[in-house]
This record gives structure tokens, C-alpha cells and sequence, in this order.
């Protein structure tokens, strides 16, 4: 088994419309993928090895994604930054390259990841909105939504909002901050004036978790819902899983710190 030497943590921000997700899949183009054929193409030679801090769905987009660089070589970082956005997809770029040592783990220490879902509702959204902006029709009452989005803060079972989970899944999470505001990224010709966005923080998510959030925000929102069934199912984790899954192309993993 190869041992690497040399330790990089590389942040990158993406447009993930036309990706199958960071994570590598037989037959379809993936970010990570992507961030490797550059990698070969910058070194010359495929002796390394890059592991991200964990997956995205297809569509998702990132203003902060980190992996971390495997290598055997002295690298001066401000070189190889130039060299991957020299030849890195227009959508993809990297934002910064940090020496870290073989103690550093790009999953166990995340300490905290912010999702953002931006959304709007009502008039007909333009379509260069759609990587960015889901348009979820129908008017939103936001009131509602307001008031139900903040139940999800603080520990609480989500075994009703994941996709697919395995016997070891740890359903409980901490959910440390949970809003949803105005607008304020998008603000061109093009961006609905009604457009919201939801941020989420937490140590970590389950699989579709976020979407499966939104969606029960947006059920909310349409009156299928009320916010005491949203309260209840919180409560009811043993209950019937969450079936609206926001699509993935409103979602962006807005940040990544670690310990």
C-alpha cells in the first residue's frame, strides 16, 4: 500500500449543474472526477490521491467544497492553485491550497457545513435562474414557512428526512441554525423579486436530509401542511419518511469549517 508524505487541503467553489455529484459514478461526469483528470494533467503522473470532505447530490453547487490532496512530493502551493485554474472546467475553481499534516482527516474533522437552498414562488421564474434558484410555482406563504423553519433547531430525530439509510445510520443530529431570509446573492435582471434562500447549519446531514427539509418547508408553504405537522414529525420519527425531495439544482454547500 502506497504511504503519501505530503498533505493538502484544497478549497474549491463549483457550478454543479452539468455534475453527477462530487462523488466518482460509472458512465456519468462528476466533480470529483473532474478535479482528478486536472490533478494528472497538472502533475504529469497519477501517484496521488484525493479525498473530498463528503458527497453532493446531482445538480448541487458549492461555494466552499475542500478535498485533500495526497502526494509524495514538496508542492509550493500558490503554483499549483495557478495550475489547476489554468486548466480546470470554467465551472469549477480552486480557491486556496493549505499544507496540513498526516493527522488531518477531511471527514472526521468537519466541524460545521452551511447548506443554502434558494427559492422563490409565484410569477414564473426566468429560466437562466434554474442552476441557481428553484422555482416552486404556485405563492408560498412565507409566513408559515417562517414560523415552521425554526422548529428544525436543536437535536432532534430525522429518521423521517433521509434517503435509503443504512442499519448503522445515526438519525439524531444537532441542527445548530435554521432561517430562512431574502434574496441578497442573485441580484441581476434575471432573479425573481420574490426569491428566498433557507440556510441550514450543522456538523453534518444525512443523505438528502436538506432537500427533504425544504421540501417539508415548501409543503408548508403550499397548505399541505400545517406547521403542527411539521412540529409532529419531528416528534413522530417513526412515522412515514418524507416524500417531497427538493430538487437538487436550488442547493449550495455554502461552507465547510473544520476543527
Amino acid at each position: 500500500m502506497l504511504k503519501y508524505t505530503h498533505f493538502y487541503l484544497i478549497r474549491i467553489e463549483f457550478l454543479g449543474f452539468r455534475y453527477h455529484g462530487w462523488q466518482k459514478q460509472p458512465k456519468f461526469k462528476s466533480v470529483h472526477g473532474m478535479i482528478d483528470k486536472t490533478v494528472e494533467f497538472v502533475l504529469g503522473h497519477t501517484n496521488f490521491k484525493t479525498l473530498g470532505c463528503g458527497r453532493t447530490d446531482a445538480k448541487v453547487s458549492a461555494d466552499d467544497y475542500a478535498f485533500e490532496l495526497f502526494f509524495n512530493d514538496d508542492i509550493i502551493p500558490e503554483r499549483l492553485l495557478h495550475s489547476l485554474n489554468k486548466n480546470l472546467p470554467s465551472d469549477i475553481r480552486a480557491k486556496s491550497i493549505d499544507i496540513v499534516d498526516s493527522e488531518f482527516n477531511i471527514i472526521q474533522d468537519v466541524k460545521m457545513k452551511e447548506y443554502h437552498y434558494h427559492f422563490s414562488s409565484g410569477e414564473k421564474s426566468h429560466p437562466f435562474n434554474a442552476p441557481f434558484i428553484r422555482d416552486f410555482g404556485k405563492a408560498l406563504n412565507m409566513d408559515d414557512m417562517m414560523a415552521a423553519v425554526q422548529l428544525f433547531e436543536g437535536k432532534h430525530n430525522f429518521k423521517r428526512y433521509v434517503s435509503k439509510p443504512v442499519p448503522k445510520t445515526v438519525f439524531e443530529r444537532n441542527i445548530i441554525s435554521s432561517v430562512i431570509e431574502p434574496n441578497t446573492k442573485f441580484s441581476d435582471g434575471f432573479t425573481a423579486s420574490n426569491a428566498f434562500v433557507y440556510k441550514v447549519k450543522a456538523k453534518g446531514f444525512l443523505r438528502y436530509q436538506v432537500r427533504l427539509m425544504m421540501g417539508a418547508l415548501v409543503e408548508v408553504g403550499r397548505g399541505v401542511w400545517s406547521v403542527d405537522d411539521l412540529k409532529q414529525s419531528l416528534i413522530d420519527y417513526e412515522g412515514t419518511q418524507i416524500k417531497h425531495v427538493a430538487p437538487s439544482s436550488g442547493l449550495t454547500l455554502h461552507m465547510v469549517e473544520f476543527d
